[in-house]
């Protein structure tokens, strides 16, 4: 889906007066909704997106697994702004450990956005080296949440 697409989606939206708008199409899903702000957040599967404006600009930076400096360890990034969660209740265990084997598709942590659970994976098959966010703490797009040494 091109940035055309999504900015005539947008003004569907912004026309029919719509909360939120799920579009699936050739095998990709895209799903809009409107943050607190009023402004459309663009996500998109398998993993979330950059935050689309209004306007249709988005962030150069993208979300997901992407490499961590020299070391050969690979950064799981947060793909929209929210609050990171480690397990799915206050009382079940979490989903990684430092130390653990994660598996390409595997839940490692979940980020809540504007009452939506979503549920981050990895994009690699690697060690689980460190944890960079505190349960419920809130971060920023693209902020770092886990490092994975590939194997």
């Amino acid at each position: 889906m091109n940035l055309k697409e999504i900015k005539e989606i947008i003004k569907l939206m912004n026309d029919n007066d719509l909360s939120e708008i799920e579009v699936e199409r050739e095998g990709g899903k895209i799903k809009i909704c409107k943050g607190s702000t009023g402004a459309p957040v663009v996500m998109t599967s398998p993993m979330m997106a950059a935050p689309v404006s209004a306007s249709g600009s988005a962030p150069q930076e993208s979300g997901g697994v992407t490499p961590a400096s020299s070391s050969g360890l690979k950064e799981i990034k947060a793909p929209m702004v929210g609050t990171f969660y480690r397990s799915p209740s206050p009382d079940a265990p979490p989903f990684v450990d430092i130390g653990q084997v994660v598996e390409v598709g595997q839940v490692v942590c979940i980020l809540e956005a504007m009452k939506l659970m979503n549920e981050i994976k990895s994009d690699v098959r690697g060690k689980i080296v460190d944890i960079k966010i505190q349960n419920a703490e809130p971060v920023e797009f693209g902020t770092v949440l886990l490092l994975i040494e590939p194997v």
